[in-house]
């Protein structure tokens, strides 16, 4: 199974990219609704961490079965595979950050959303009209995206390599300008951001929409610009 899943590009309507959602479904329908997102025609692509933190992360699996929602595997999934698997995870900081909903549901439930989360993409390409745009959750880790491409194609990539991908904030950290090869631009979420920023060719768009304070950006892939200005989210949390 290829960890990279590449798509087509859109001529009827949108491609849209979203930040973390953290189980906050409702706000991002308002989203989608002040944007005039129509699932005949957009699609909406994810940058990961599905659930968690919010009130509504048992929705995820009924987006992940929307034909027009397309999701990479977050840090969040990660570990909710983890703990499912019975593979040795920090339950108390898995607790502090919003996991309790998961650890009490039981086994089979757990299995459930493992089962789907672990059919995720580390890795999303997108076709536009300007060039292929890559999605990734926390960070692209080599300098070259076809590198990371064909890595993710051979099914064998490095534990080390997936797990940068899914959890790494050394670009954001480092403020590191210098950008990714071989691609467009990248979008990635992972990191709190009071807006939108972006190093090189690399976005991150991950502006707190699960929080009271934060909002959701909404990235259009063609024009990679906003489709909505900052501002907070309805309902509140």
């Amino acid at each position: 199974m290829s960890l990279i899943e590449r798509y087509a590009a859109n001529l009827q309507g949108r491609d849209l990219a979203i930040g973390d959602i953290h189980g906050h479904y409702s706000r991002l329908e308002a989203c989608l609704a002040a944007i005039d997102f129509d699932p005949k025609r957009d699609r909406l692509f994810s940058v990961g961490d599905l659930v968690d933190r919010g009130p509504e992360s048992e929705r995820a699996l009924d987006w992940l079965a929307l034909p027009w929602f397309h999701a990479v595997r977050g840090n969040h999934e990660d570990v909710a595979i983890r703990c499912a698997r019975g593979n040795p995870i920090d339950r108390d900081a898995y607790s502090r950050n919003g996991g309790d909903w998961f650890m009490a549901l039981p086994a089979s439930g757990q299995q459930r959303f493992a089962s789907a989360f672990a059919k995720l993409p580390i890795a999303i390409e997108v076709r536009t009209g300007p060039g292929v745009v890559g999605l990734l959750h926390a960070d692209c880790p080599l300098s070259d995206w076809r590198l990371l491409a064909h890595a993710l194609d051979e099914a064998g990539p490095s534990a080390r390599l997936t797990e940068a991908c899914m959890w790494s904030r050394r670009r954001i950290e480092s403020q590191d300008c210098s950008g990714v090869d071989g691609i467009r631009a990248v979008i990635v979420g992972h990191t709190p951001m009071p807006a939108l920023q972006t190093l090189g060719n690399v976005y991150h768009i991950d502006t707190a929409g699960w929080q009271s304070s934060g909002y959701f950006t909404l990235l259009n892939l063609a024009s990679l610009e906003a489709e909505m200005p900052a501002m907070p989210n309805l309902p509140p949390p």
